[in-house]
């Protein structure tokens, strides 16, 4: 049992702060509107860059890295929920996805 709160993509509040913690290819290939990309490996150097006064909602391809990410986020002192089966769920969801490319967006 996890220690941290987990929400469906459908319990996602659309004004959401969307922490996507894929690698920059995955994100580019399609990605949640207005969501931020910062990847696993670069959350401990790259943390400075998020408010802590902020909810975020981690995000990954399948939910392993954001289930990971998240309890690492909330020990930092930030408040971080892990969505539960990423974007693959997001995508299934038919919730609004985009490419860098303008490409039909698909997960990576």
């Amino acid at each position: 049992m996890s220690d941290f709160e987990t929400f469906s993509v459908n319990d996602v509040p659309d004004n959401a702060h969307i922490l996507d913690v894929r690698e920059p290819y995955e994100f580019d290939a399609g990605h949640i509107p207005g969501a931020i990309n910062m990847p696993m490996e670069q959350l401990p150097m790259r943390i400075e860059e998020l408010d802590p006064d902020t909810d975020y909602y981690v995000i990954c391809r399948t939910g392993g890295r954001s289930a990971r990410a998240t309890p690492y986020l909330e020990m930092q002192g930030y408040s971080a929920f892990n969505v539960a089966g990423g974007c693959g769920a997001w995508l299934e969801a038919d919730l609004p996805l985009v490419s860098e490319s303008g490409a039909e967006p698909i997960v990576r």
